[in-house]
């Protein structure tokens, strides 16, 4: 098979202080220099264990933490070497020969699947049953394969978590990510007027596409006041969802009661909050990992994606997939 396999990290290392005294703020690489230094190379084909499946991918995802990963800084490391990618679609090429209690195999040879395991930057990828399922009616490989991780991520954040229910007011930061156009169209499902922030016109026209009432830039210093502005007599949104790391300025438009999701930190800082400022506007943060359900909450797995496969069979939500260039 053909895949992109990390034998050492994405690294930067400070240079020498600049001439001036004043201290180095330019980085360069001592192992690979980017993500476009990865190469395609030719590798051996996965073995699946008795209880997994061979897929052929047709379709991989990108996502934020990937490039965390190559990078050394994710939470959860392989070994060095490894193949890069977790998100993709394909077709079954074969089956397990032996699954936990003589359960039969939910897919049969030919299936088309979408899942998530370790090596999705490849073109055959071994993954165990619950980490897979089946191509919503009517989606290609191209919709499906950003499906795993992004919908349920949000699914879960949104109804899980923050309960959200028709004629809230929702605040969704990078609201044309994968993570953030699933939110805007949960949202919008469940009856909730939805703003979406984002750093760009086009970001943000895609972000409307997908169902956003309103669009902010949030480069602007005056967004959060224009969130505001934009909910019943100025009283702020009932929920914000972040994953950028915005979850200090967005207390300023948040509405009492209202709830912010923590979901990831794109920025790359990690915030520090005055907690008075909770209290004063008996708000809750809530924390979303959705990648821990498996070990400390499967039961909700389920359910999760049970409401997902539901709003995609009515048509409420779309893959999160738009094209800026074609290679």
């Amino acid at each position: 098979m053909r895949g992109i396999q990390v034998q050492q990290y994405v690294q930067v290392s400070p240079k020498k202080p600049l001439h001036s005294g004043k201290k180095a703020t330019i980085l360069t690489s001592c192992a690979y220099q980017g993500p476009s230094d990865l190469a395609v190379t030719e590798l051996p084909d996965p073995v699946p264990t008795a209880d997994q499946y061979l897929i052929a991918i047709h379709a991989s995802a990108t996502n934020f933490f990937d490039l965390l990963q190559i990078r050394g800084k994710y939470q959860h490391q392989p070994p060095l070497p490894w193949i890069s990618g977790f998100e993709f679609s394909g077709v079954i090429l074969k089956t397990p020969s032996s699954l936990s209690n003589r359960k039969k195999p939910r897919f049969a040879v030919g299936d088309k699947v979408f899942g998530a395991s370790q090596g999705g930057y490849a073109t055959k990828v071994a993954a165990p049953e619950g980490s897979l399922r089946p191509v919503p009616k009517g989606w290609g490989f191209f919709e499906s394969a950003g499906l795993f991780v992004t919908a349920p991520t949000s699914y879960a954040a949104l109804v899980t978590r923050a309960h959200v229910k028709k004629g809230d007011y929702v605040l969704v930061h990078a609201a044309a990510g994968g993570v953030g156009l699933a939110a805007v169209q949960i949202a919008k499902a469940f009856g909730a007027v939805v703003i979406a922030t984002a750093g760009t016109k086009h970001k943000l026209d895609v972000a409307k596409s997908f169902g956003a009432d309103h669009v902010i830039d949030y480069n602007k210093l005056s967004w959060p006041d224009e969130v505001k502005n934009l909910t019943p007599k100025g009283r702020g949104v009932d929920i914000v969802f972040d994953p950028v790391g915005m979850i200090a300025p967005s207390i300023k438009c948040i509405a009492w009661n209202g709830r912010l999701l923590v979901i990831g930190f794109a920025a790359g800082e990690i915030e520090k909050i005055a907690m008075n400022r909770v209290l004063l506007k008996n708000i809750s943060i809530v924390g979303l990992h959705w990648g821990m359900y498996t070990t400390m909450e499967p039961e909700t797995i389920e359910q999760v994606w049970e409401g997902l496969f539901e709003l995609m069979e009515s048509g409420d939500f779309k893959g999160t997939c738009f094209t800026d260039r074609e290679f």
